[in-house]
C-alpha cells in the first residue's frame, strides 16, 4: 500500500511539473548555465582511472571524460576516493585510499593540468573557475578507509581529502551503514571522535550511505553543517540510501545540503523496484565488492532489467526538497556518474547538464535558484566547514 502511495505521489509531482512548463530559448539556457559554477560532489570515474583509463579522451564506455565535462560546463568535481569493503580484509583499506588519491592527483590533475586545477577550499574552486579550469577535489567514500585511526584521517586531509562518507554499504567499527544490519547502534564513542576531528580539520561530514541512527547521531555530534554527497528523497523512491523528509529538513536546519544522486533507483520507485541492487538490503554491498570487470558486466545486465528514470524524475526530487525546506538553498548535485549502472534519460553523462538547466528554467526556476543548486549551496557548506575549523583553533 505504501509503495502504491509513493508511486501515486511521484506521478502527481510529474503531472504538476509538466503543467508548469514555459518556453525557454537556447540562448537563455546557455547564459544561465555559464553563469553557474557547476559542482558535482560524487563521481566514480576514479575506479577506472586507477586501472589505467585515460580520462582525457572521449569515451563511449563511461559517463565521464574531459571532453564531455567541458561540453557539460563542469566547474568543479569531487572525485570519489572509493574504498570497497573487500579491502578491510588484511588491513588494505589505507593502501587503497592512497592509490585512489594518487589516481586523482597523478592520472587526472597532473596528466591534464590545462583542464584541471587541484582544489581544497571554496576559494580554490572560485579561483579555478576564473581560470576556466575544472576544480578537482576529493572525498573518501567509506569510513573504513581510515582503519580506525585519527592519524590516518589527518594524513588524508593533508593529501587533499575534503569530505568523508562515514560508511559505505558496509558497517565499520564505529558507524552503521544503511546497507547492512546494524551492529554499533549508530555512531560509537570513537565515531563521535572522528566527526569532532573532521570538524577540527575542516573536512565535511558526509551522511550518504549511513543508517538512519548514524545519521541522527552525526547530526547531533557535528558542529559544522553536514551534507549528503550523493543521495535523494525517500518520499519519491523508498530505498534505504535515500533520505526521509525529516532528515532533509534536519540537514537544511543545520545549514547543510542534499546533493542529488542520478542513479535510476534513487530517483524512481519503478526503477528501484526493478533493480537487483535495491531489491534486498545487501544488494548494494555485493555490487560494490565486484572487480572493475565484474562491475562492468553487472552494469550492462542491470541496464537490461531496470526501468529507466527520466529527467523529470530529477526535477521532481529538486521540487520536493524545495517545497519541503521552503527554498532552493539546500539542494545540490552528486551525480554518482560511473558509480551507477543506470542514469536518467536526458542526463546520460556529464555533457548533458544543460538539459537539466533547461528543464529547471521551463519549470520556473530562476537563474539564482539554478546557481544555488549547481554550486553556491555547496560552496556555502564548505565555507561554514572551513569556519568551524578556524574557530576550533
Amino acid at each position: 500500500m505504501q509503495t502504491v502511495f509513493r508511486s501515486l505521489l511521484a506521478g502527481l509531482f510529474l503531472i504538476s511539473l509538466v503543467a508548469q512548463t514555459r518556453r525557454v530559448t537556447d540562448e537563455e539556457v546557455s547564459r544561465v548555465h555559464r553563469s553557474a559554477i557547476l559542482i558535482d560532489t560524487h563521481n566514480d570515474i576514479t575506479s577506472r582511472t586507477v586501472q589505467g583509463f585515460d580520462i582525457g579522451e572521449r569515451s563511449s564506455e563511461t559517463h565521464t571524460d574531459v571532453v564531455r565535462m567541458k561540453e557539460g560546463g563542469m566547474g568543479a568535481q569531487f572525485f570519489a576516493v572509493f574504498v570497497a569493503a573487500s579491502y578491510v580484509e588484511g588491513n588494505h583499506s589505507a593502501n587503497r585510499t592512497l592509490q585512489m588519491i594518487d589516481t586523482v592527483r597523478h592520472d587526472i590533475i597532473e596528466r591534464y593540468p590545462k583542464d584541471f586545477a587541484f582544489a581544497v577550499t571554496a576559494d580554490d574552486i572560485e579561483r579555478a573557475h576564473k581560470q576556466s579550469k575544472i576544480a578537482a577535489l576529493m572525498g573518501i567514500e567509506g569510513g573504513h578507509a581510515i582503519e580506525d585511526s585519527l592519524r590516518l584521517l589527518r594524513d588524508f586531509y593533508a593529501l587533499g581529502i575534503r569530505y568523508m562518507t562515514l560508511t559505505h554499504s558496509n558497517n565499520n567499527n564505529w558507524a552503521d551503514s544503511s546497507g547492512a544490519e546494524p551492529k554499533n547502534n549508530g555512531l560509537t564513542k570513537f565515531g563521535k571522535e572522528v566527526i569532532a576531528e573532521m570538524n577540527r580539520l575542516g573536512m565535511m561530514v558526509d551522511i550518504s550511505h549511513v543508517s538512519d541512527k548514524t545519521f541522527w547521531d552525526a547530526m547531533e555530534t557535528s558542529k559544522a553543517p553536514v551534507f549528503a554527497s550523493h543521495s535523494s528523497a525517500r518520499a519519491l523512491s523508498n530505498i534505504p540510501r535515500n533520505m526521509t523528509d525529516e532528515m532533509i529538513q534536519a540537514v537544511a536546519k543545520k545549514g547543510g545540503v542534499v546533493q542529488l544522486n542520478f542513479g535510476c533507483e534513487f530517483l524512481s520507485q519503478k526503477s528501484a523496484d526493478s533493480s537487483p541492487i535495491t531489491r534486498s538490503r545487501g544488494g548494494m554491498q555485493r555490487f560494490a565488492n565486484l572487480s572493475p570487470e565484474e562491475r562492468k558486466k553487472a552494469f550492462a545486465e542491470m541496464r537490461s532489467q531496470v526501468v529507466p528514470a527520466t529527467l523529470d524524475d530529477v526535477v521532481a526530487h529538486i521540487e520536493h526538497i524545495k517545497k519541503l525546506t521552503g527554498s532552493a538553498d539546500y539542494i545540490g548535485i552528486g551525480s554518482d556518474f560511473d558509480g551507477v549502472g543506470c542514469v536518467p534519460k536526458g542526463l546520460d553523462d556529464v555533457s548533458k547538464f544543460p538539459n537539466l538547466t533547461r528543464a529547471l528554467l521551463e519549470r520556473g526556476y530562476t537563474a539564482e535558484d539554478i546557481r544555488k543548486i549547481y554550486g553556491a549551496n555547496l560552496i556555502r557548506v564548505m565555507r561554514a566547514t572551513e569556519k568551524t575549523a578556524r574557530d576550533w583553533r
